[in-house]
Order: structure tokens, then sequence, then C-alpha cells
């Protein structure tokens, strides 16, 4: 087994912290959800390297707002605006299918929680398809893009609540089972760190690594549906900024130059458990070993890619 990760950074540090002498000039960089929560973070602190950007997001008048405000910001304007809703898999393809230059870093940001009712996008449990499909169906259907930027980085936002579910292959929509909006929300977001492990070991020769974390607590509309941070003490916390400097990390750090399928926490990479945390009010620090197994991995992406084709 290759050594875990450490960095000299740690669960305060902020985005601008853990990026500080990175240049991006030059570098094209896509963030979904790039102008809500975290995104807002993740995509001001890429400005600031220079980087050229497109937020991609549902709602556009948004993300302009946002884009003009970080550009006013930063003094970088080569921030763009596209429209992307996730659950449609004509919006994905679209989307795409009007890419036609290298990427060099792909944020997997967006992302929805915790959803009250079982819904379904298409034909697939919404937090399901939202989290894990629609991000899938962007970064295979962006691969010739990735590959051809010589180094390219995905960079995908989990959480510890995958440590609630792994993914349950023969019941993903809660066909069968209660519905419950915890254990669905965690099996998306198991899912998500599986893609990275999937991915790893299909697109090394390519020169894509592709890398999961967990953010932490940060008040953001995602906890909507919970009640917001209140449930985690308030010395667990972060601000935007601290929750994106784990994203920051994996996306321009030279200490994550060709590690790829793995998964982190507060800027480390995560110790593995064999077990669920009792208390997970507490953000866990720790990866389920069934979001790192192989064959779990193969098994989401021959599901995932029948999903979008």
């Amino acid at each position: 087994m290759s050594p875990r990760i450490t960095t000299p950074f740690d669960s305060r540090s902020t985005a601008d912290e853990v990026s500080a002498g990175v240049d991006l000039t030059g570098k094209r960089t896509i963030v979904t959800g790039g102008a809500s929560g975290i995104g807002i973070a993740t995509t001001t602190t890429l400005a600031r390297r220079g980087a050229t950007i497109t937020i991609a997001v549902r709602n556009v008048d948004v993300g302009r707002d946002v884009a003009q405000r970080i550009a006013a910001e930063t003094g970088n304007d080569k921030i763009d605006v596209r429209e992307l809703e996730l659950t449609e898999p004509d919006s994905v393809r679209r989307f795409i299918r009007n890419w036609n230059e290298p990427l060099h870093l792909l944020i997997n940001n967006a992302g929805v929680m915790a959803i009250q009712d079982r819904s379904l996008a298409q034909t697939w449990e919404t937090q399901f398809a939202t989290n894990h499909l629609g991000h899938f169906a962007l970064a295979t259907g962006l691969h010739d893009s990735l590959a051809s930027a010589n180094g390219a980085r995905v960079v995908s936002v989990s959480s510890s609540a995958h440590l609630f579910s792994p993914v349950v292959f023969d019941d993903i929509n809660f066909n069968f089972r209660p519905y419950d909006p915890r254990l669905a929300y965690g099996q998306s977001k198991t899912a998500v760190i599986l893609f990275g492990v999937g991915a790893r070991l299909r697109w090394a020769h390519d020169g894509i690594t592709v890398n999961t974390l967990n953010p932490g607590a940060i008040a953001t509309p995602l906890q909507r549906h919970v009640g917001g941070t209140l449930a985690t003490p308030e010395d667990q916390q972060k601000t935007a900024e601290q929750g994106a400097a784990t994203t920051l990390l994996l996306a321009t750090s030279p200490l994550l130059d060709g590690i790829s399928g793995r998964y982190f926490n507060d800027n480390q990479e995560a110790e593995v458990t064999d077990h669920r945390p009792e208390d997970l009010t507490i953000f866990s620090t720790k990866v389920a070993n069934y979001a790192l197994d192989e064959d779990n991995a193969d098994r989401l992406w021959q599901i995932s890619q029948s999903a979008v084709d």
C-alpha cells in the first residue's frame, strides 16, 4: 500500500493558504456549482491564482452576478458562466458538446443534501443522480479534453456522511427499502469516492488524476434540509474559505502530483476505517473501506456508464 499523504496544513487552513505561490495562468478550469457556498470560495481563489474559469450552474443569471463580483475582487476577468443541470442528461451532453479545448482542472463541487422525500431525476434517486451520475457523465464526457491537457486533475467533493451508507447496488433507488434521506445522501457521496478509484484504474495512462475530499461543516444553502450546521460542535465548524481549502490543495498542490483515487479530509489523506463512528454529528476524518474498494468501484462504473450512455 502506498504511504498515506500528509501536508503542513490543517482544518483551519484556507484555500488561499494552501495554494499560495501557485500560478494557474493559462489553465482552463470548470467549477460546478461555483456560484454558491464553498463553490464561491473555490472560484475566488482559483481566480486569484490566474486561472481561466468556467462556472457551471443551473441559474446563469446568479452565476453571472457572482462572476462579476469575483472579477472585481480579484482583478481576473477570465471567468465565464455556462448552464449545467446535472440531473438532465441533455444539459450535460450540451455542455460537453460545447467544450472544445483542453481542460486542466475539473472541480465537481455542486451537490444536493438530504432531500426529505424520495424523488427521481430521470430514473434515478435524485441525490445519487445529482451528486454522482451527473458528475460521472460530465467527467467521462470531457475525458478527451482532460487527457489533452497533459496532467489534468479532477477534484470531487464528497462528505464524511459517506460513512452512513455504502452504495447498495441492489437497491440504489430505494425501491425496496424505506426512503431515508441520510442513507441516500451517504450512498451518493460514497459513489463520488468510488468514481475516483475507478478513474484511477482507467485514466492513469492518460495523465489524469482524480481525488476526492470532505470539506467539513460549513454553513451554506446545502444544509437547508437538515437545520444547518447546528448539530456540529462549534469548534468543528468552518468558514467557506476553510471548507474550500482541501479542494484547492487537491487542485493545485505539487504534493499531489501523480496522486489519484484517494480521499482527503482537513488537508490530509484520510485513514481507512472498517466501521462507522458512533457519533457522526462530529465530523469523522476517516474513510470507509467500502468507499475505496476496487471491486465496488468497477461495479459502480459499469452501472454508471450504462445509465449515462
